[in-house]
């Protein structure tokens, strides 16, 4: 069962997941680009697994490509929801 994707939840998400790939809980906010978290593509496609798991969206490259920041990512993901 997925859960809602609301903003909130959608950043809760983001955030634990990416807490383990080691970056720093402080350093994860709205305007913080993927380059700044020294985030790859890896840890990005498994950060799509994570969502849809979660929530059951499916986010391909074409979908992110423009993506540039958590906060852009957390918008993406919640207007889907």
């Amino acid at each position: 069962m997925s859960a809602q994707a609301t903003t909130e939840t959608v950043l809760d998400v983001v955030t634990e997941t990416l807490t383990g790939f080691g970056t720093e809980r402080e350093q994860i906010t709205p305007t913080a680009t993927f380059e700044e978290l020294d985030i790859d593509s890896l840890d990005l496609a498994e950060l799509a697994q994570v969502v849809e798991e979660r929530f059951g969206i499916q986010l391909r490259g074409a979908d992110v490509k423009d993506v540039k920041t958590i906060g852009d990512l957390v918008e993406l993901i919640a207007a889907r929801g």
